[in-house]
Order: C-alpha cells, then sequence, then structure tokens
C-alpha cells in the first residue's frame, strides 16, 4: 500500500467518525421546528413602577399557521405573576410584528421576565432602574457646564454617567460604551453628519471672505445705516426675523454675518448670541412656511388620525399660533431690549464691560468659533469690498430657498401626491415641509464656499493656495462646536435609552385637571428640551399625549365645545412653545451651542446672560397666555397684554447700558 492509499484511507474513516457524530449529536437535541420561533425587543433599560412595552417577531410560518383562534402569547415575572396575556389574530398589513405594551416591573435590578408565543417559552433578562436616574445624566451635565465652564467635558461627564447605569452600574463598561456606541452612533444619523458638514462648510466659507477683506467691507457698509449700538442690535434681530425658513440657517448666517458689526458698534458677543439664538427657533417655530412646518404638522395629524379628527392639521397649525405665546414673547422682548438699549443681570454687566471698555468677549472666555485665526485673517492692504461678503451669504440663502422648493417638489412627485387642487398658501405648505432641508442646508454652504473663493482669486485677492488655506482654516475653527454638538446629541441618545421624557411625563399626569392642561403641557415640554436638548424630540414625545388628552379631557369633564377647542388649539401650541423655551435654556440643545458658535460667544457666558431672558419671557407666556386661557380667557386679550408687559418690564425692570 503506497503512501497515498493510507492517507486516502485515514481521510475516509475522519469523515465518516465525524458523520457519525453529527448525526448523534441531531438525534440528541430537542426537535425545534423554525416556524416555532420567535425574537423579542426589549427596552435598553426598563424604569420601575412605569409602562414598557415588548415587540414580538414570530416567523411569518407561524402566523400563516395560525387557526381561526388565532396565536396566544404570555409574559409574566420572574415570581410567576401575569403581566400580560392575550391573542394575536394573523395581521395580513404586518404579520411578523406583534407590541404588547403596558407591562410595569416594580422591583429595580436584573429580573427574569418570561415570554411565551404559540406555545413556545424564551426567558429574558429586563435591566430595571429607579426612575429618578433617568434624569441625572443631563442634571449632572447642565450643573457641570454651568460650574466648570467646560462643556465638553461636563457633556461626557453625563454621558458617561448614563451609560453606566445602562450596563449594570459597572464605570469602565460605562466608560468604553460611552465612547465605542453613544459618540460613534450620535455620528452614524445622516441628519447629524449634513449639520456639521453645512456648519464646518460655512465656517470655511467665513473664513475665505474674512480673508479676502468682505467680512470688514460689510461692516464698513453696514456702519452707514447702523451708527451705534441700538441700529446694530435692531439689525441683528431685523435679519433673525427675515431669515424665517429654518433655525440653523438663521443662526449661522445671522451670527456670521453680524458678528463684525457688532464687534465695532461695542455690542458684547453675548448681546449677539441671545439676539440670533431668541429669533431663530421662535420664528422658525411660528412662521407658515419653514422647515420646522412639515414636521410640526405631520405631529398633529397623526394625532388627529388617532383620535378620528377630521380637521385640517395644517388649518389647526396656523389657529394655534396666537396661542403659541412663548416665541411670540421672546421675539417681543428682544426687539424691546434692541430698541430701549436696557439690560439686566449678566446681560447688563456684559454689555457695560463691552461699552466701557471694548471687550465683546469676558476675561477667561472661550468662543466656541476662533475667526481670529491668522490663516483667515485679512492683510491690510487688501481693498474692503461689501459685496464679497454679500454675494456667498445671498446665495447661501437662495440656494436654501430654491433647494427647499425643488427637493419638496421631488418628494411629493415620487410619493404621487398631488397638491394642484390646494390653495396657494397650502401648496407652498406642502412642498416646504416635504422638502430634504439637511440636504439644501449643505448645499447652500457649499455653493457659497465656492462662491467666496471663486471671487476672491478672480479678484486677485487671493491666489488658489491662499483661499483654501483660509477656508480650512475657517473649518478649523468650527471643530470644538463640532465636538460639543457630537456629545450634546450623544447625551439625546442616552436620555432616549433612559427614557428620560416618559419619567418627566409621568410626574405631570398626576396632577391633571383640563384648564391646567396648557400649563403642564407647556412647562413638561420645557423640562424635556432642557433635559435633552432637543425640540423637535421633546415635540414627537409630547404631541401623541397632550393632543387626546385635549381633546378628549375637557368634553368629557362638561365644558362647553369653545372652551374645549380653545383648549385643544393651546394645549398643541404649548407643546410647541414649551419645546422651544426648554430648547433655549438648555446648554446642551445644538441650537443654543449653534447660536454661541455663530456669534464667537463663550458658550456658557451665553446660556448665562440668556437664560434670565428666557426665563422672563417664560413666565409671562404662563401668566398672561397659559393659565388664563385654561381657563376660558380670550388670547386676543392675553396677547396685547402679555406684548405690554414684555415691553414694561425691560423699561422698569432693565437698566440703561450707558451709565
Amino acid at each position: 500500500m503506497t503512501d497515498y492509499s493510507v492517507y486516502r484511507l485515514a481521510a475516509r474513516c475522519a469523515y465518516r467518525w465525524m458523520l457519525m457524530v453529527v448525526m448523534l449529536l441531531s438525534l440528541a437535541l430537542p426537535a425545534q421546528s423554525p416556524e416555532a420561533t420567535f425574537t423579542v425587543e426589549k427596552p435598553t433599560v426598563i424604569l420601575r413602577g412605569l409602562p414598557f412595552k415588548l415587540t414580538l417577531t414570530p416567523a411569518l410560518a407561524a402566523y400563516l399557521e395560525a387557526d381561526s383562534a388565532g396565536t396566544s402569547y404570555r409574559v409574566s415575572d420572574a415570581a410567576g405573576n401575569l403581566l400580560a396575556a392575550g391573542i394575536h389574530r394573523l395581521d395580513a398589513a404586518d404579520p411578523q410584528s406583534l407590541e404588547i405594551t403596558d407591562l410595569i416591573l416594580e422591583t429595580s435590578g436584573n429580573q427574569p421576565l418570561g415570554v411565551s408565543f404559540g406555545g413556545v417559552q424564551q426567558q429574558l433578562t429586563a435591566r430595571v432602574i429607579p426612575p429618578l436616574l433617568s434624569i441625572l445624566p443631563p442634571l449632572v451635565a447642565i450643573v457641570l457646564a454651568l460650574i466648570t465652564r467646560q462643556v465638553l467635558v461636563a457633556l461626557f461627564c453625563g454621558i458617561w454617567l448614563g451609560v453606566t447605569f445602562v450596563f449594570d452600574y459597572n464605570p469602565l463598561l460605562g466608560f468604553l460604551n460611552t465612547l465605542d456606541k453613544y459618540i460613534i452612533e450620535a455620528l452614524a444619523t445622516p441628519e447629524h453628519i449634513f449639520i456639521l458638514v453645512f456648519s464646518l462648510a460655512l465656517g470655511g466659507m467665513v473664513g475665505v471672505i474674512t480673508r479676502s477683506g468682505g467680512t470688514q467691507g460689510i461692516v464698513e457698509k453696514l456702519s452707514r445705516y447702523a451708527k451705534n449700538s441700538r441700529g446694530g442690535q435692531l439689525a441683528t434681530w431685523a435679519m433673525g426675523v427675515l431669515i424665517f425658513f429654518d433655525d440653523y440657517a438663521n443662526t449661522l448666517i445671522v451670527g456670521n454675518t453680524m458678528r463684525p458689526l457688532s464687534d465695532k458698534l461695542r455690542i458684547s458677543r453675548e448681546k449677539l448670541s441671545y439676539l440670533v439664538d431668541s429669533t431663530a427657533a421662535p420664528v422658525a417655530n411660528i412662521a407658515i412656511i419653514s422647515t420646522w412646518i412639515g414636521y410640526e404638522v405631520s405631529l398633529i395629524s397623526q394625532s388627529f388620525t388617532s383620535q378620528g379628527i377630521e380637521d385640517n392639521p395644517y388649518l389647526i397649525f396656523i389657529q394655534t399660533i396666537p396661542y403659541n405665546f412663548y416665541p411670540l414673547y421672546t421675539l417681543a422682548f428682544g426687539f424691546c431690549v434692541a430698541l430701549l438699549l436696557r439690560d439686566f443681570g449678566p446681560m447688563l454687566r456684559a454689555e457695560r464691560r463691552t461699552l466701557s471698555t471694548g471687550k465683546v468677549l469676558g476675561d477667561g472666555a472661550t468662543p466656541l468659533a476662533d475667526l481670529a485665526v491668522p490663516e483667515i485673517m485679512a492683510d491690510e492692504n487688501t481693498p474692503k469690498r461689501w459685496y464679497n461678503a454679500l454675494v456667498p451669504v445671498a446665495l447661501v440663502v437662495l440656494v436654501v430657498m430654491a433647494g427647499l422648493v425643488y427637493t419638496g417638489l421631488e418628494s411629493l412627485a415620487s410619493s404621487g401626491t398631488a397638491i394642484t387642487e390646494l390653495s396657494l398658501i397650502h401648496q407652498v405648505s406642502s412642498i416646504i415641509g416635504a422638502a430634504d432641508a439637511f440636504a439644501v442646508l449643505m448645499w447652500a454652504a457649499f455653493v457659497g464656499s465656492f462662491a467666496a473663493i471663486i471671487m476672491a482669486i478672480s479678484q486677485r485677492l487671493l491666489n488658489l493656495h491662499q483661499a483654501l488655506e483660509a477656508w480650512v482654516g475657517g473649518v478649523r475653527s468650527m471643530i470644538m462646536a463640532a465636538l460639543i454638538l457630537t456629545a450634546a446629541w450623544a447625551i439625546g441618545k442616552i436620555c432616549i435609552d433612559l427614557y428620560t421624557a416618559d419619567y418627566v411625563v409621568s410626574l405631570s399626569k398626576s396632577f391633571l385637571i383640563p384648564q391646567w392642561l396648557p400649563l403642564v403641557m407647556f412647562l413638561s415640554a420645557a423640562v424635556i428640551a432642557f433635559a435633552t436638548g432637543t425640540s423637535w424630540g421633546t415635540m414627537a414625545i409630547l404631541m401623541p399625549i397632550a393632543i387626546p388628552l385635549a381633546h378628549k379631557f375637557p368634553l368629557e369633564t362638561g365644558l362647553d365645545e369653545a372652551h374645549a377647542m380653545s383648549l385643544l388649539l393651546s394645549t398643541t401650541a404649548a407643546v410647541l412653545a414649551g419645546a422651544t423655551f426648554g430648547d433655549h435654556c438648555s446648554p446642551i440643545s445644538d441650537t443654543t451651542i449653534m447660536s454661541s458658535m455663530a456669534s464667537g460667544s463663550d458658550h456658557i457666558d451665553h446660556v448665562r446672560t440668556q437664560l434670565p431672558y428666557a426665563l422672563t419671557s417664560g413666565v409671562i407666556a404662563c401668566l398672561f397666555g397659559y393659565i388664563p386661557i385654561g381657563f376660558g380667557l380670550s388670547n386676543w386679550l392675553m396677547l396685547p397684554l402679555g406684548f405690554l408687559v414684555t415691553f414694561l418690564v425691560v423699561r422698569v425692570v432693565g437698566k440703561p447700558v450707558k451709565t
């Protein structure tokens, strides 16, 4: 026998032994048909005493073989207590999912759950934590930011604390998962990437127009009309109101355009960032045509559909505008401050510092965007031509407007939505609402950048190398802001995983009566937005709760239809307004960060000086809005009173900047 024959014989024997082992193992293991398997999606953590849900995804064959009685399901806790049971029948529209809601666990720790579906049982482990822990991460981040003035460190600590709660109170696992899960996933969202690229590219555009002398030129041009602090502040406020179609575009365009002029007129960076922030989100919130409108109307529409309400959601939104007290009073407050040149609190000290010393930033301040780096400073011999700044900025605005229309029409056409039978205002709102705002903003930033570079090179103000160096310098100046934005999104994600908003909502439900609905929803939205740093997320959380309550609760308690309708409108508006209010006050809000970034302000200084003004407008909105409206007073009576009180507060409480 040759050596090769021995090898072949050995291989044949080994193959036969392996085959026998596999057959024996298959006989020893219990048979389990693929039709009987299912998976269970459970929350990352569960708050003790608050409802949660499980999502079962069984195999399709299990449904198809179900008899007319359907397939039974059961959920039980560690002690065998039944948490839920029922029969699930085949749903042709979605045959592979089943949600089991309103489950409650009353004991903290790692709790076993028994889930059975179609006769097959599974054992799960649920992570249950005390509900109070859910609000600690954002609270710690906010407190640390205000104490240490280091926003990035504060945000990281808040994220780390929250992730530690998720991973069984293990700080090492919390640290590692903060880095490789939450921070990375914050950048994995396309919308977040669009915002970062838009912000960085717009910073690059500002770098080029500054290096080519355009920024100084537009300052000299505007100085002819805005010759003093009042003119500069009113011009900033007016520009913020006019760029109403998107809050991000508003913030970055107004802050970057007006900053050189406000510096020249000795307006503090704190005041500039306040005027930018107090016009961006409020005006986008109430504008009948904006990138917000489609989102807001869709939330209203979904809630209306669930309640069988047949009213047009867009018309309802328009009717809520006179009840949207906080944005309206905030816009009025900013106008009064600019017109009267009166301030109070930390803002007064900042304005007097700048007026007396010329320091637009406080001692020790660290602006988020440092636009005084050598790469983007104009040479003293460079001609200061205003149109080198105005043309790129105007192109950004025009591209955003044209892009919203283009992408909106494309989206409507691809979905087969017909708008020809609608009124003109409804057609425009439908188009803007369906637009891809994030992509459009990125297009606009790069068009503005290309225009700025081409204009600088064509006039021989810069060569290609210098122009690209200036653009990169502008991008580099935004790096810190980009890092803080990423951290803010990450802490928003941990707030979602810890169900922070659900806990806040559960607290507010315990003392509701119909008349207090607008106030409670306003305050609930404010707390959620403050803790999570997102106004849109707050709206999505609260709107499905607020509208059903406002629709059913007043009529069930015997209120007349007119009062009930007023409560529906004011409660809907209260969610929108409260989300904006909390977003304004929160140091972890992306729009608050972007306001500091675009204005070149120290972020904590911006939050610290803006907070008294936002709180004042919020109190006025409660006292001359949501409380009296809840008890049946007319909004047309309260609005003039609120505007008058806003003026009087600035006039009486505020002190003249010039002493």
